[in-house]
């Protein structure tokens, strides 16, 4: 087979958000680098945007809004011009009933019943009173939090089916991360206020962590964004190899540089840099570093969820309003429902169609990921009809498609077992950096894995760990909360690059 050898400053694996600032960044300060990707067509990772006969389709949904003003300055910078602002509207399917977000408080009384709904606050009093001490699954987190009716109707059918396990085997991580200050009562009385029209202001953050009521979002998807930060670093002379995928990474003990192989469509490509980044799942690095780390058993015990979309084109202007709807409904398999319109209007190019995706929450080789489009397709179509979301004969025509990845799993051993694996690489390999969401097996928001490129970027430069990568997203208070742009750790922490002399790197 043929090879191809090259040597860089700097090779990073994944074009993914966290890679691609990476690479954008380092293009930016005049370092020479090469980025494999393993897709043949898209970059993005799970913030691609997959096109089909002029329908679009976002993986997952991904709102751009960020508390790091860096974060907001470079999507400006990246896509000065194709930003559009949206509503946000998303509720919860729950026994038939819909339940906006954030709460409204008369409605929810009226959907829950009047004793349903005593026993909702009775339940979430005596967690108050008589807390579980011992605290150590999402399950056990939640009820502290909530109440046990409270987590049996809005957390727990939900969240079993994103992660395909009890909620009682879950880390409490995962709550902390996601939901931690979100609180109960701040959200019953700013319902109440809205109900009776008494808050008039947008619900932008406020006192109480909730959910914004406007997005901005690139008008032809995220994968506009990072299909541009690729086409600058390609323009800056460097490289984003496509249908490479990450074989092996071995670095020489005399020039401490590094020797990355990947599997391209013509053969091998060999890639000597001085700095490898990896967005790579933690547990694929672990198995490709030669020699292997002593950890190797504690990266492979690292579990990830999978996930695949269905769009459905149906007949009509738009089934419903909402950006997505969250699906608490045990009768059927979808976790939650896209209408791609409501991102952006050009997301769908028939004006006579609705686009929406149904998605199922997997593990790559079980039923659901091995099942043939057309009968993804069928069961998509069938789950709307019992949804009472549309009328399957309106259904004319389907797309599916696939993400492996891309949650990575909180359960008891996670924590330990990153910790491990990252302790022994970080020790051993100074020149090489985990960052991103898989990189790291840490639920990072696109902002976050942007952060943890942005803060390795910086280190590279100063060719030492001068910022700790790991503190980003610590605190879950930075979700989607607040202000844009008002995050005054992270401005600090992110100084720009600008600032710091190009080319001084490690050797």
């Amino acid at each position: 087979m043929p090879r191809i050898d090259q040597s860089v400053d700097v090779a990073i694996i994944g074009a993914g958000p966290a890679g691609l600032t990476a690479a954008y960044l380092l293009t930016r300060q005049g370092y020479s680098v090469t980025v494999i990707e393993k897709d043949p067509v898209y970059v993005g990772g799970i913030s691609r945007t997959v096109e089909l006969d002029g329908f679009r389709f976002d993986i997952g949904g991904h709102r751009f809004f960020s508390k790091s003003q860096q974060v907001v300055d470079l999507w400006n910078e990246i896509l000065p011009d194709d930003f559009i602002q949206r509503p946000r509207m998303s509720r919860i399917y729950y026994e038939g009933k819909f339940y906006s977000y954030p709460l409204r408080a008369f409605e929810a009384l009226w959907n829950l019943g009047v004793w349903r709904s005593t026993l909702c606050m009775a339940s979430f009093a005596k967690a108050k009173l008589l807390p579980n001490r011992n605290v150590r699954s999402f399950q056990d987190w939640t009820v502290n939090a909530f109440g046990h009716k409270l987590f049996s109707i809005f957390f727990k059918t939900y969240t079993e089916k994103v992660w395909g396990m009890p909620c009682d085997e879950m880390s409490a991580d995962w709550a902390a991360q996601r939901i931690k200050g979100l609180s109960l009562w701040g959200a019953v009385t700013d319902g109440l206020k809205r109900s009776l029209g008494l808050n008039k202001k947008p619900n932008d953050g406020m006192a109480t962590k909730t959910l914004l009521e406007t997005f901005r979002y690139p008008r032809l998807g995220p994968g506009m964004m990072w299909e541009k930060a690729r086409d600058h670093v390609v323009d800056g002379g460097n490289q984003v190899l496509m249908a490479h995928s990450f074989k092996r990474l071995e670095q020489d003990q005399g020039t401490n540089r590094w020797r990355l192989v990947a599997q391209g469509p013509e053969g091998e490509v060999v890639i000597n840099a001085a700095h490898v980044i990896s967005s790579a799942p933690m547990r694929e690095l672990a198995g490709r570093i030669h020699p292997l780390p002593a950890t190797l058993p504690e990266a492979m015990d690292l579990k990830y969820r999978d996930f695949l979309t269905v769009a459905l084109m149906v007949k009509g202007e738009d089934i419903f309003p909402d950006n997505w709807i969250y699906i608490h409904d045990s009768k059927v398999q979808v976790g939650r429902i896209q209408n791609f319109r409501s991102w952006s209007p050009e997301m769908v190019p028939d004006p006579t169609l609705a686009c929406v995706g149904l998605e199922y929450f997997c593990f790559e080789g079980d039923g659901l990921w091995a099942s043939s489009d057309a009968d993804l397709v069928a069961l998509a179509t069938k789950e709307m009809a019992l949804l009472g979301l549309c009328n399957p004969d309106d259904v004319v025509g389907g797309a599916v498609v696939r993400q492996e990845k891309a949650y990575p799993v909180y359960d008891d051993a996670y924590a330990a077992n990153v910790l491990a694996m990252r302790t022994e690489l970080e020790a051993r390999y100074p020149t090489l950096h985990m960052v991103g969401r898989n990189g790291m097996h840490r639920y990072n928001n696109q902002d976050h894995a942007m952060m943890t490129a942005m803060l390795t970027v910086r280190n590279i430069v100063a060719g030492a760990r001068v910022h700790d990568v790991w503190s980003v997203n610590e605190d879950a208070e930075y979700h989607e909360a607040g202000e844009e742009g008002q995050d005054a750790d992270a401005q600090t922490a992110l100084a720009s690059t600008r600032a710091v002399p190009s080319r001084l790197k490690a050797a």
